[in-house]
């Protein structure tokens, strides 16, 4: 893939230890985030890495400001994408963080007590808090969500299939855990989720479809309604009130968009691409 260089603004990141910290960032029209994101990590980086898909906002423009180094690239996917960022991170530790992400102030102190001190780990995990419609979502299975974001480059990689990206260890490395929440600025209003249910359905069902894996009707019925059943019962979705409802209805609708889109790709049917 062809990269282009943007040339970083003038600025010094305070140095927390000897072996550096890379904060590698992913963006595409992310004007609204990417200042927060860069905000929260910035007295904890000793460089910060932006690889954006030629972004058509104030992405770059902000990131820079901010004393980023910002590169460019075509985006393929996530798995892609991420593994191309880390390329350019100039440290083997890397901290990886979507735009929309944030340090809560215990994860951040977490992070920076952790750089200072010898660790026998290799990877770190952190629960991801969601806000969701302005609100903070503590169960509905959103909540904790424990994912691996701090990381030895050189010791795993990401992997997966265009969408829901890990991080997966190359050998049986120990894998520690963060105090703190990584906190998640999801979506601003039900358009917005009902319009990435319909971008994250497609793909998925093109990769049901390369594993050969099938639907028909009992599927498109039974496995939206215990999509449902899971998020609001079974993981105390209810707890969360209205917007516990809200997300409830929007996994079972993702998971029958999965399922409805495989069965029309099965029978030679257009589904959109977006």
């Amino acid at each position: 893939m062809a990269k282009i260089v943007i040339l970083c603004n003038d600025h010094q990141f305070k140095i927390l230890n000897v072996n550096g910290l890379s904060v590698v960032i992913i963006t595409y029209n992310e004007e609204k985030n990417i200042g927060r994101c860069i905000d929260s990590v910035k007295e904890l980086a000793d460089e910060i890495i932006i690889l954006d898909s030629f972004s058509t906002d104030n992405t770059r423009t902000i990131a820079l400001q901010k004393g980023a180094k910002v590169y460019e690239s075509t985006f393929e996917d996530y798995v892609t994408q991420k593994n191309e960022a880390n390329k350019y991170a100039s440290y083997k530790w890397v901290l990886s963080l979507d735009a929309d992400e944030a340090l809560s102030p215990e994860l951040f102190q977490s992070i920076k007590q952790l750089m200072n001190e010898p660790s026998e780990y290799v990877a770190y995990k952190c629960a991801r808090l969601t806000n969701y419609c302005g609100k903070w979502i503590r169960h509905s299975g959103w909540y904790p969500n424990f994912i691996i974001r701090l990381f030895n480059k050189d010791e795993g990689s990401w992997q997966g299939y265009k969408i829901h990206e890990k991080w997966k260890l190359n050998n049986n490395g120990k894998v520690g855990r963060l105090r703190g929440d990584l906190l998640h600025y999801s979506y601003n209003d039900l358009e917005a989720h009902i319009k990435q249910n319909n971008k994250f359905s497609t793909i998925s069902a093109n990769a049901y479809l390369e594993k050969g894996k099938k639907s028909n009707w009992l599927k498109m019925i039974l496995n939206p309604s215990w999509a449902f059943i899971y998020s609001y019962i079974v993981r105390l979705g209810f707890l969360d009130g209205y917007f516990g409802f809200v997300i409830a209805c929007n996994v079972a609708h993702l998971t029958f968009m999965k399922y409805y889109k495989l069965y029309a790709l099965q029978n030679g049917i257009k589904v959109s691409k977006n």
